[in-house]
């Protein structure tokens, strides 16, 4: 049974009404991967903006395996205490993480966030030395669009990343760094310049699966219609 985590901030957890990228990519790789896995994560919720707290379970399809580590504002300088234990808990094989705007938007700049990718990476091979990950870097946003210097620190962030993922990558461990979303387009993949809807949804998965598919053979090559 292969074990996936995807770990990240609201784009990942999603809110109320959402299909989310995560069940998108379950529904591809239910079709596409030849062996058993599931999702697995200390969380099940969607974000419900009424309540402004993490408490939906209102899915626009609730049928798959919903557990996940993300949360509505959080980043990596939220994720890294807590993902050695929950890859512990949850015995993780492979961690699919999309992390770095709320940072950069609300905590720290592009190098104290690279850091905390490193803290990251160390926690979750302390759990299971032989934990997999793929990191997507930071996606279009319309603060980046609006803000030259916010997206001058995105665009640093994203080097750094790439930099700490082919320093920390290791046979054992490996790290794979997601291409961004091919095409990927503020104004039609989401609904608010930032979260995506279901367009969005389907590119982010596939950004998730590409890399799989390539790097490791697993699965085979995204097909939005099947998902």
């Amino acid at each position: 049974m292969l074990r996936f985590m995807p770990v990240g901030d609201s784009m990942t957890i999603g809110s109320a009404g959402e299909h989310t990228w995560r069940h998108r990519l379950w529904q591809h790789l239910r079709v596409s991967y030849g062996g058993p896995f599931t999702f697995v994560g200390p969380r099940e919720t969607l974000y419900d903006k009424t309540a402004d707290a993490p408490t939906s379970y209102a899915y626009a399809d609730p049928g798959f395996p919903r557990a996940h580590l993300a949360g509505w504002g959080e980043g990596w300088l939220h994720m890294a205490p807590l993902i050695g234990g929950a890859v512990r808990e949850c015995r993780a094989d492979v961690l699919l993480v999309s992390l770095g705007l709320i940072d950069l938007g609300f905590y720290t700049n592009a190098e104290q966030t690279a850091e905390n990718v490193r803290a990251f990476v160390a926690g979750a091979r302390e759990a299971n030395p032989r934990v997999r990950m793929v990191l997507l870097p930071v996606i279009p946003n319309i603060r980046a669009e609006a803000d030259a210097l916010f997206a001058t620190q995105v665009d640093l962030f994203n080097a750094l990343l790439a930099k700490a993922a082919a320093d920390l990558d290791e046979p054992r461990s490996p790290i794979l760094l997601a291409s961004p979303p091919e095409s990927y387009d503020i104004h039609t993949d989401t609904y608010d310049g930032t979260h995506p809807n279901a367009s969005g949804e389907h590119r982010i998965a596939e950004a998730f699966a590409g890399a799989m598919w390539e790097a490791w053979g697993v699965g085979q090559p995204y097909v939005a219609g099947t998902s």
